[in-house]
């Protein structure tokens, strides 16, 4: 059964970016590899992944994605992706499968699970894209690997507010310097 996961590394006091919404910050942290090499058993269940503007507007300029479409290829794979946004001038990386669309999840989520099939679809960013989904009751789970630095400010991990009654604590474990939490959405 397709499941919609939230998948994401985050700051101790709850920032997924930095006020210059950069990641910068993450990579210098020590145990990442191991961290990353975690997330790519996750991500190889993964046939669909959503992500919104600036979370793909990152990407393209962090890693150069233009000039270096391969790289893609190295993070992402053949994976669908839809990105949400309101912009009309973001560059298309070329031969990745991505597909922009605007409004909410709830105008895409037939089509999103359509094209996941019986894989997970997984959200990477940003928080507010994820709350979106919980909103309509199309988030499953969130995967959170902490790190033990904190921004002060910046993209918090999840704008609004999710009580106790919908978040449940599944496992949690270290991975180098990283924590590493999962909670099913009910």
């Amino acid at each position: 059964m397709t499941r919609i996961v939230y998948y994401t590394s985050t700051s101790l006091d709850g920032y997924l970016a930095d006020s210059n919404d950069s990641l910068d910050w993450l990579f210098a942290v020590e145990g990442g590899r191991e961290a990353i090499a975690e997330g790519e058993q996750f991500v190889s269940g993964v046939t669909v992944q959503v992500e919104g503007s600036t979370t793909y507007r990152w990407l393209i300029e962090h890693e150069d994605l233009i000039a270096h479409p391969e790289k893609w290829q190295k993070f992402y794979g053949d994976r669908k992706t839809f990105v949400f946004t309101t912009r009309t001038d973001l560059p298309v990386v070329p031969g990745a499968d991505i597909t922009f669309v605007s409004g909410p999840p709830a105008d895409h989520i037939d089509r999103i699970l359509t094209a996941a099939g019986d894989g997970d679809v997984w959200v990477i960013g940003g928080g507010a894209l994820a709350a979106e989904f919980a909103k309509i009751g199309h988030l499953d789970e969130i995967r959170l690997s902490i790190a033990p630095v904190t921004l002060g400010s910046g993209a918090p991990l999840l704008p609004g507010g999710f009580d106790s009654t919908r978040l449940r604590l599944t496992s949690v474990h270290q991975t180098g310097q990283f924590i590493m939490a999962t909670f099913d959405v009910t």
